[in-house]
């Protein structure tokens, strides 16, 4: 038993990937199981995650390369406890077991595994006793990160012991027959130096990768398989100028040219200049056709009045879908296919397989599902992409910079950055703020070291000197965080001395700004948004 934490496992892949060839994570539950995937991509093979109880021959089916058994929270000895199909031991290829995945990988075997004397959690010394294949080229004791109460407590005379640990005397084993592999600690994680050289002795060593996971291949595949599906249809992508959507644009624009258009909502609560930069990338540099809709006096109209923060993104997710929707029907010859960026995490979440359709769809707002009877047909083309990986394909597509880095932007825009309730004259006031913030984040070179940076207008006022005079005026917050997925977040340590720059800047260059104030609130408790 580990002590990993996650609500379920991840969803079984419904149909093959276009991958040459595949490493498949079986997901027993664990916290780490999207870190692993990660760990092998960056590595240069493609991994995608599977329910443990995958069918063998949806397996086989994958080009699979290899098998890693994920940790998990369960016990193998409980009754109900996630397993796999015994039967995965004869597709013949290498299987790695982390923590419950070996635990579970070596009672199918034969070994005893039973309950720890003591659950073990943390930092642990490890000896190699065999540096052959898996353990080749660590050294002969390091570092090892431990998170389990089970451990396999009678190897099988059928293994090989390749590590212990002074509590964990099977520490890391092998099979002598089978292509069976498992490791008690988490090589996955920071806290084991050389785990990621163990993975990819793995890879290259045992499953014989090629590494050919790189994003300029994918590019060509996706854009491949783009044009073979949609053939002489046309696709619609929402577009937002967030870089997910940005990116799906790029990607459709490179495989099948004027058979896409965008569709742009400007709904008033956006950011400064950020129509035009939109315009600028993409009806200019990719030459695409982008339906611009000018609708923000729908949307304020909607938004009068109103200060419930749920209140105001259900008005806007309605009023988006009643835009989009008129849009479309002014599309010539009409689409059959809609675009949007969902990714692989968003995938998981869901608990949908690898090609069936999200049941939410997010598109470019994320402010809520579009009616199913709008009768599109789903392209996903980054549904197999992490964040990161996004990024690094619209690099090689040739997106500017400031769309590829960008921070992520709420889907209901500025109006739950603008607490109370939204006017054209607090939006206004807002935009310059945030305008200030991110030129300085961006002169001291902070930007990419932080994950999300902006401006919050409350919904209070406060005295102040200004000149000669008492003023009794708005208050502005500024949020900034660090973070690797947004589950959680830490506030940054913004230098004070770039924190004087922005609240002096702010207060002498906003009108009816007198007050700035830092939040210094992590996630959780406090969200990262303000509404």
């Amino acid at each position: 038993m580990s002590t990993d934490h996650s609500p379920s496992p991840s969803p079984m892949p419904a149909e093959p990937p276009p991958h040459d060839e595949v490493i498949a994570i079986l997901d027993f539950g664990s916290q780490y199981a999207q870190l692993i995937a990660r760990r092998v991509r960056e590595a240069g093979a493609f991994s995608m995650l599977m329910a443990p109880d995958t069918p063998i021959e949806t397996i086989r089916q994958c080009n699979v390369k290899g098998v890693i058994f994920s940790g998990g929270p369960g016990s193998v000895q409980d009754t109900g406890s996630l397993r796999c199909d015994n039967r995965i031991f004869e597709l013949g290829v290498p299987i790695l077991g982390i923590c419950y995945g070996m635990q579970l990988g070596c009672q199918i075997l034969g070994c005893d595994v039973n309950q720890a004397k003591a659950r073990e959690y943390g930092r642990a010394k490890l000896t190699i006793h065999d540096s052959s294949d898996l353990l080749t080229g660590i050294p002969s004791n390091t570092a090892v990160w431990m998170s389990h109460g089970d451990q396999v407590l009678g190897l099988s005379d059928q293994f090989d012991t390749l590590a212990s640990t002074p509590t964990c005397p099977f520490a890391a084993v092998r099979h002598k027959t089978m292509p069976f592999y498992g490791v008690q600690f988490h090589p996955e994680v920071t806290h084991t130096p050389h785990g990621v050289d163990l993975l990819r002795n793995f890879l290259y060593e045992i499953c014989r990768c090629d590494g050919t996971w790189r994003m300029a291949d994918f590019m060509e595949t996706e854009s491949r398989r783009i044009r073979e599906r949609v053939g002489d249809q046309r696709v619609i992508c929402g577009l937002s100028g967030g870089v997910d959507s940005s990116v799906v644009a790029a990607l459709l624009a490179r495989a099948i040219g004027e058979k896409l258009t965008c569709i742009f909502v400007d709904n008033g609560l956006l950011r400064k200049n950020e129509r035009d930069l939109v315009e600028a990338t993409f009806r200019d540099h990719f030459d695409i056709d982008l339906r611009v809709i000018d609708a923000a006096d729908q949307f304020l109209a909607d938004l009068a009045g109103v200060t419930d923060p749920q209140e105001k993104r259900r008005r806007i997710g309605h009023r988006f879908i009643d835009v989009f929707r008129e849009t479309t029907k002014s599309v010539d010859g009409g689409a059959t296919f809609l675009a949007q960026g969902t990714l692989y995490p968003d995938v998981i979440e869901s608990g949908h397989g690898y090609a069936g359709a999200s049941a939410n769809i997010k598109l470019h707002h994320n402010v809520g599902g579009l009616p199913e009877d709008l009768g599109f047909d789903l392209i996903e083309p980054l549904r197999d992409l992490f964040k990161d990986e996004v990024r690094k394909l619209g690099e090689v597509l040739g997106l500017p910079d400031q769309i590829v880095w960008r921070h992520p932007f709420p889907g209901p825009g500025l109006a739950v950055r603008v607490l109370g309730e939204v006017t054209r004259d607090r939006l206004d006031l807002l935009r310059d703020c945030d305008e200030i913030l991110l030129e300085e984040i961006i002169a001291s070179n902070l930007y990419r070291s932080t994950n999300q940076v902006f401006a919050v207008l409350l919904p209070v006022q406060s005295v102040g000197v200004m000149g000669d005079s008492r003023s009794y005026e708005s208050v502005v917050a500024v949020r900034a965080v660090e973070s690797q997925d947004f589950m959680t977040a830490d506030w940054a340590r913004i230098p004070y001395d770039v924190l004087a720059t922005i609240s002096n800047r702010i207060i002498n260059e906003v009108p009816g700004v007198n007050r700035v104030v830092y939040d210094i609130s992590s996630k959780p408790p406090a969200t990262i948004e303000w509404e």
